[in-house]
Order: C-alpha cells, then structure tokens, then sequence
C-alpha cells in the first residue's frame, strides 16, 4: 500500500500549500477509488457468477487478470507515458479506469468481463504511481512525507471502507451498480483533477533494460519472491470472501462486517509495520506477520470443518488476517531500499508489481483450490504462510550482504 514513495515529483513545487493540499486530498480521493475497484470485486463473485452463469472459481479470473494485468502494465506504462504532462496523464488514466469499469457492468459474458478488468488495470497502472509523484510535486519539500501518506491513504481507506460499501452497495443494488459507482467516482475525480489541478511537465524515462538490471541484483532479487508468496497466500482466501466467510455460518451481510474489519487490520498493520519496522527491524516484522497469518487462516480454517464459529472470535482473526497480510507491505520496502539506495525508485515499484502479481496467483490458487471445499482454501493459504517464513530465512542465507536490520 506505501508503493507510492517509489516515485519523484516531476518538478518543484511552486504551488501554495493550500492549494497543494487541496489538490493532494483529490488524489487521494483517486487512489481510493483505484482501492476499492482492485479489492471490492472479490466480495461480488458469488453474484457476478450466478448472472454471468459461470463458476465462482471461474469468476475469480476477473480478479486474477486485474492483478496481473497491473502488475504487467505498471512498468511498462511508466516508461512509456513518462514525458507526457501529468495532469493530462491523470486526467486519462481516471477517464480509462471509469471506462474499464463500465465495460464491467454491462459485461454479459465472462470474456466481456474479463476485458472490462484489464482497461480497468490499465488505468490504475499509469494513475496510481503517479498520483503520489504529483502529490509531491504540488508541496513544499517539508510537507511532501505527509502528502505521500495522504494519497497512500486513499487505497488504505479503500481496503477498510470501499470494499464493503461496494459490497452492501452491491446487496442492494446489484453487482453491476457497485461497479458504476467506482466509474462514477472516478470520473468525478477527473473532471477535479482538471480543474484543480496546475500543469505539470512530463519527467525522464526510466528505461525498462534499467528495470530488469534491478532483477540481477542477489539481494533484491531474494526479497521479491517474498512478496508475492506473501500476497498470494492471503489471497488464495481473501479473493474467495463469500464462500470462504460464508462456510464459517458468515451470512451476506456479516460477510461486509468482516471484509471491514479485514480493512480495519490492514490499516493498523500498514500503519504500525512503518514504526515496528524503524524501531525493531525489518525481517522481525516480516516474521510475526506471516506467523499471524498462518494462525489466523488455520483458526478460520479450523472452523469452516465445523461449519460454525463465535462471531467475535471470527471478527478478530479477520482483523489479524488483514493486519499479517498488509503489515509485509512498508517492511518488504524498507528491505528493497537497504539493499538497493541507489535504485530506491525503482525496486519499490517492482515491489509494487510482485504485490499485484502475488494476488494474480493467489486469486488463481484458490480458485483451483475451491473445487477440493473451503477447509482446503484455508490449508493452501497457511502452507503459503509457511512457505513465506522459510523463504524468508533462506533469503537472508543466500543474500548476507543485504544490509536490511
């Protein structure tokens, strides 16, 4: 969720704080629309499947391409679209996120759908990096930590509020309507966007061969695959919300409640892995997280084989789900940067692809997963817990240099 701070501002900011601030809450009003489009659809399969006469594990592949698309378009947008102006760059990206979502929702068929997702990814790629380097650029040089933090806000605010109003959203009025509801969102934001927003130039390129020979680095390349198997085995479960919360006796509307409290916990653990990880180091973070994880997701696993669980009891081991799967995020960064200075840029936005790329796979576990009952859903997604801790101590042998505390 802090993959913003990847990026430098296109140029010095001249504009009042006032206004800089202003203009900073609009993008994060963009970013939390981008949020709640990438997390929310896990939270409507059940429906989306029923009307579009598909499986729900077929239904996740909406999921799935929306991540793998992101993953695979963020890069690549990057460097493509580096030298236009920024406004005119965030104007389009919101204008081509609304139109992906609206090519979902009246999407009839799966294939329509999954067409839907990938205009939608496209849009988020080339906004949300550059959300945050504009956000940067509007501030004076003091205040541009705190305008960083406000547009990565956005998407935290998205995981604790946006998934479930678009699920009770979608309760009420359908899947579709949830969906027209983001693209009416960022349409709106689009249209501030333009109004409110200076003209920003355009920046260098950073080269694609320079991104690969990122890749090359052993202490880069040994923190990475942790964060896709980290984000792949919370979202072996988490892309299934419905029928994983629902095998717990979780009905529709209890399933919101958890997807809020599910939200409440990545914003905790977002937030306290910033400081546990400056105070205590990163790879301790790393450890009680994924530990947290694989407890949370076998005492849940434990209960869809009976069936029935205390509602409280539930709620808390959602909250700690959510806070081990999000807590990864500012330590697996603090990681990259202490390996790589130099290069600060660029491996957090390759870290920001393997988050992508994680919820790509998992979504895609789970959904193979799903044919063999929920308890198995579960179990794959603490084995990928437990992979992530072995991972974990195997990186730091292979790679000693790694300067990360």
């Amino acid at each position: 969720m802090s993959h913003l701070r990847a990026h430098a501002g296109p140029g010095p900011a001249t504009t009042p704080p006032r206004r800089g601030l202003g203009a900073t809450l609009i993008l994060a009003t963009g970013t939390f629309a981008v949020g709640t489009d990438a997390f929310v659809v896990a939270g409507l399969l059940p429906d989306l499947a029923v009307e579009l006469r598909v499986s729900t594990a077929a239904a996740g592949q909406s999921v799935t391409v929306f991540a793998i698309a992101y993953a695979i378009l963020a890069p690549v947008l990057s460097t493509v679209t580096a030298r236009l102006p920024r406004r005119t760059l965030l104007v389009a990206a919101l204008l081509v996120l609304a139109a992906g979502n609206l090519l979902s929702a009246v999407a009839d068929t799966l294939p329509v759908l999954v067409a839907g997702r990938i205009v939608a990814a496209a849009g988020a790629a080339a906004y949300t990096p550059n959300a945050g380097a504009v956000a940067a650029s509007l501030v004076p040089p003091t205040l541009r930590g705190r305008a960083l933090a406000v547009v990565i806000g956005g998407l935290t605010v998205a995981t604790a509020l946006g998934v479930p109003l678009g699920g009770l959203t979608a309760r009420w009025l359908g899947w579709r309507a949830a969906l027209v509801a983001v693209a009416l969102l960022a349409s709106a934001v689009a249209v501030a966007v333009r109004l409110a927003m200076p003209a920003l130039p355009g920046g260098p390129a950073v080269p694609l061969r320079a991104r690969s020979a990122a890749l090359r680095q052993p202490a880069v390349l040994t923190v990475l695959p942790l964060t896709v198997i980290g984000m792949a085995a919370s979202y072996t479960v988490y892309a299934f919300a419905a029928p994983t919360l629902g095998a717990l006796g979780v009905d529709a509307y209890q399933v919101n409640l958890m997807l809020l409290l599910y939200g409440l916990g990545a914003v905790a653990g977002n937030v306290t892995s910033g400081y546990a990880t400056d105070r205590w180091g990163a790879v301790p973070v790393l450890v009680v997280g994924y530990a947290t994880m694989a407890v949370a997701l076998g005492g849940l696993g434990a209960f869809s084989v009976t069936g029935s669980a205390p509602m409280p009891l539930v709620g808390l081991l959602v909250a700690g789900w959510g806070a081990a799967s999000w807590c990864q995020t500012p330590a697996q960064q603090h990681r990259l940067i202490s390996a790589a200075p130099q290069q600060a840029p660029l491996v957090v936005s390759l870290n920001s692809s393997a988050i992508y790329l994680g919820i790509g796979l998992g979504t895609t576990a789970g959904g193979a997963a799903l044919a063999s009952g929920v308890p198995a859903m579960y179990a794959l997604g603490v084995a990928g817990a437990l992979v992530a801790l072995l991972v974990l101590r195997l990186g730091r042998r292979l790679a000693p240099q790694t300067p990360t505390p």
